[in-house]
């Protein structure tokens, strides 16, 4: 039966992964719509074991030295660091690829 569900109960837009909450709990991928206030910002940080494919459905994002729009999307390989800033309102889609919980390491 199908239910419905809102972005708004999950942690940060993280909706599938090896967590709770969780819609799907899998170690395989993780999955996010992040929404962004114009200013935010994360430190800049790679992955170990995952790749990271983000989206941005809307708005502008700095990552790294690219600057992304609508429609962008930027593939983030094992041990690459970015950061990310919202140029604007920003909404992305992310995901990682296996589910690897703990696999944040902040850059030095």
């Amino acid at each position: 039966m199908m239910k419905k569900f809102n972005l708004d109960q999950f942690v940060r837009g993280w909706f599938v992964g090896g967590f709770e909450p969780s819609l799907y709990k899998t170690q395989d991928v993780e999955v996010a719509i992040q929404h962004f206030s114009k200013g935010d910002k994360e430190a800049s940080h790679c992955h170990r074991i995952a790749t990271e494919i983000t989206v941005v459905i809307s708005g502008k994002a700095l990552m790294k030295d690219l600057v992304l729009n609508a429609g962008d999307i930027v593939k983030i390989e094992p041990g690459e660091y970015t950061g990310f800033e919202a140029l604007e309102d920003t909404v992305t889609a992310v995901v990682k690829l296996p589910g690897a919980l703990n696999d944040k390491y902040l850059e030095k």
